[in-house]
């Protein structure tokens, strides 16, 4: 079985938290990440949005770019202009060969506001969640026909943030899955249980790890997703409370091959983004090869 290894640019420029933030340029971050094993990073905020611009600069560090957030507001707003606003993105994404754009909701989300406590975040229905399920297949299936896989990521503080409101979402939707294990076990669900549900429909996966020990600590009365990400709740493989050797191997039963994507956001002066990256892979290649992946290593294809 083969597998990709990717990071998300997250760990060195984090868009809701400026504090979160190094100095560093794309080109840097893409140097680091490269220089830690890492073949594929994706889009952040720096990445240039012409393709002209982007290529040569994956190129000269030998990455792929993996993948990349599509803020929708499905939820809340109509398929057309959705449409219109991801219409841009899909022919980048054609023009760089990505894998695929991940549909990250957006409406009604308390994510991005450090104000609104993680207890109130939004609830659907039922009957929403049903509606919400077909709007969303539609998407998947009009952006698909453009050229461009389409897969969703379930998210702390959205509309689709706990293993029941996954469930309901899979039961009444088609759309792949990208399965994010940091996101999923904060919310409480079960990591492995979810894998076995919905492993049929995962596309793309986030290696994100958690210190349990913080999110226990957590007032969610209180506190917002921000703040927990502020405290630390997320961090790399081998370095917080997930055992990887069993995701990956569960993974690996069920013949998953694709991309591996560390995302983990967290204080870059307290968690240096270089020295994350190499714990990260240096565990993920450590479980991966027991499980029986042959982990590509080429980047940027035929540099």
């Amino acid at each position: 079985m083969k597998a990709k290894l990717g990071m998300s640019p997250i760990a060195w420029w984090n868009d809701d938290l400026v504090e979160l933030s190094d100095d560093v340029s794309l080109e840097e971050c893409l140097r680091q990440s490269r220089s830690a094993g890492f073949t594929g990073m994706e889009m952040g905020r720096r990445f240039p949005q012409d393709p002209k611009l982007m290529l040569p600069i994956l190129k000269a560090a030998d990455v792929t770019l993996c993948g990349g957030w599509f803020s929708g507001t499905l939820v809340d707003e109509s398929l057309e202009s959705n449409q219109t606003r991801i219409k841009p993105m899909i022919e980048l994404f054609k023009a760089v060969n990505a894998p695929c754009i991940v549909y990250g909701e957006m409406g009604r989300s308390i994510q991005g506001d450090r104000s609104k406590p993680l207890a109130t975040k939004p609830k659907l229905s039922a009957s929403e969640m049903r509606a919400y399920g077909k709007k969303l297949s539609a998407f998947s299936d009009w952006v698909h026909a453009q050229g461009m896989p389409l897969t969703y990521h379930h998210h702390m503080a959205a509309v689709v943030e706990t293993e029941p409101e996954l469930d309901l979402f899979m039961e009444n939707s088609t759309i792949p899955l990208l399965f994010d294990a940091g996101h999923m076990a904060f919310a409480g669900g079960d990591v492995m249980r979810t894998i076995d549900k919905h492993h049929k429909r995962i596309t793309h996966v986030h290696v994100k790890d958690v210190r349990l020990d913080v999110i226990k600590k957590l007032d969610r009365a209180k506190q917002s997703f921000l703040d927990a990400v502020a405290l630390g709740a997320f961090t790399v493989p081998g370095d917080g409370s997930l055992d990887f050797g069993a995701i990956v191997n569960k993974f690996a039963d069920y013949g998953y091959e694709g991309w591996f994507v560390v995302e983990a956001e967290q204080d870059p002066k307290k968690n240096p983004p270089l020295k994350m990256a190499q714990v990260g892979y240096t565990e993920l290649m450590r479980v991966m090869t027991a499980a029986g992946y042959t982990v590509e290593t080429q980047g940027f294809p035929n540099a």
